[in-house]
């Protein structure tokens, strides 16, 4: 595909069929909105996008593992810099272990500075016969249960801009200030020692620390380790938002999406002929695909027909989200049937979506072993194939919060309703999130 053809697919998608969007009641204050973000600077920059697609095609060959996480739904009112802080640590945290239990370099991602808006089941909502719009996250409505708060409102996606490029501004200083130096990894957990995985983490840290010292007296130089690369990924789901903040590098004129650095298409919105995958086929961004259980290998190649048609390493990352119970069934024939094409994918596995259950109290929750069984049949799936389990993405946040159940200081159905704090899907709280990495990091020693 020319450069000419994939300016013409990205701005094309307003003739595909597009699912999952907001039905907003005046037309001109979206228009206004959409061009006055077209107006702001990027968020992101091509140079950053690049080097992390430089990044992803070391995961497709297993030269890197993938870590993504964070927030479910960002919201306004949680975009706090005690908040920010404490998912960056939790994902610095768990990278340190996969990178130095594992000897692998890892690829650091966050859900973060754009994940404002979520797919729903069902485009209205009714409570005690009353029926409202779903909410569809932050940048669309309001989670309030009322006629004003639940009707979308176009001049929200500014206000996500706004907060998404105050999270990266305090991540750059937090990831390139020093605060991510790896001498500094026990100050990470100060505060977090009482539980069984922030134990664990401390003897880890330790060991971190006498390595270290070791190198230092062998006089290496540690101003590399003081700063960590971390990028930014969302799903592009927003089609309006997405198509304002796309640029035009002015060095080599690829087009860009630069409200992150990696983008996704959910699994309800990944029909290849569809709008948000048309959106994604004309931006160079890495770009990712959710694919559920019934996802067939033609579809697959349909997938990558459109969205890697050269097959350009670090391109296109397949994120499974089968279910615990389906995983080691569904899998085989797909991995196949992309060795069969040989195109290369980086395989990534989201262990939170396919295991989503109702408790008894009626909180939507996710067992903490059931997420584990599924990354484990994703890494046993590979093995027994030979190909690479390229990385996990995972919803966390950095707040003891008590949304999934079990765990090593397990959470029983009782105590969900303590903190239970999501406004959509459940997430790994942040010593859940921990022992999610010391697991992983034993499956990567192989």
């Amino acid at each position: 595909m020319n450069e000419l053809d994939v300016k013409r697919t990205a701005t094309g998608w307003r003739d595909r069929p597009a699912s999952q969007q907001p039905s907003y009641p005046d037309p001109a204050a979206l228009a206004a909105v959409s061009s006055d973000l077209r107006s702001r600077p990027p968020l992101v920059f091509a140079g950053e996008v690049d080097a992390l697609r430089d990044l992803m095609a070391k995961a497709t060959t297993g030269g890197a593992f993938v870590l993504t996480g964070g927030d479910c739904a960002e919201s306004f009112t949680d975009n706090t810099a005690t908040n920010i802080r404490l998912k960056i640590q939790t994902i610095l945290q768990m990278a340190a272990v996969l990178t130095y239990g594992a000897s692998t370099p890892v690829i650091k991602i966050g859900r973060i500075a754009g994940q404002y808006t979520k797919p729903r089941s069902a485009d209205e909502e009714t409570r005690d016969g009353v029926t409202l719009p779903s909410y569809r996250g932050d940048s669309v409505n309001s989670h309030a249960f009322t006629p004003e708060a639940r009707t979308a409102d176009p001049s929200r996606m500014l206000d996500a801009y706004l907060r998404a490029g105050t999270t990266l501004n305090l991540i750059r200083a937090f990831t390139m200030g020093g605060y991510a130096d790896l001498r500094e990894v026990h100050s990470w957990n100060r505060g977090f020692t009482a539980n069984p995985a922030y134990k664990r983490f401390e003897s880890f840290a330790e060991e971190i620390d006498r390595a270290m010292r070791f190198m230092e007296a062998a006089g290496v130089d540690f101003e590399a380790l003081r700063q960590v690369d971390f990028y930014a990924a969302h799903e592009a789901l927003l089609l309006e938002y997405e198509d304002a903040m796309i640029r035009e590098d002015s060095r080599t004129g690829r087009l860009y999406d630069t409200s992150a650095h990696m983008l996704w298409i959910g699994e309800r919105t990944r029909d290849p002929e569809d709008a948000h995958v048309a959106l994604l086929e004309g931006v160079h961004n890495p770009v990712g695909v959710k694919i559920g259980p019934t996802t067939t290998p033609d579809e697959i190649r349909g997938l990558m027909d459109h969205l890697n048609p050269e097959g350009d390493p670090g391109r296109l990352s397949l994120i499974t989200r089968m279910g615990a119970d389906r995983i080691r069934e569904v899998l085989p024939p797909l991995i196949e049937a992309v060795r069969a094409d040989g195109r290369p994918v980086t395989w990534i596995a989201d262990p939170m979506h396919g295991n989503t259950i109702t408790a008894a109290g009626g909180y939507k929750t996710r067992r903490f072993e059931t997420i584990m069984d599924e990354i484990r049949g994703f890494f046993e799936v590979h093995r027994s194939l030979g190909t690479v389990p390229g990385g996990i993405h995972v919803e966390l946040t950095g707040d003891d919060v008590t949304e999934c159940l079990g765990g090593g200081e397990p959470i029983d159905e009782e105590a969900l309703g303590r903190r239970y704090e999501t406004l959509v899907d459940p997430r790994l709280n942040h010593q859940q999130s921990l022992e999610v990495a010391f697991e992983v990091a034993e499956m990567l020693k192989g």
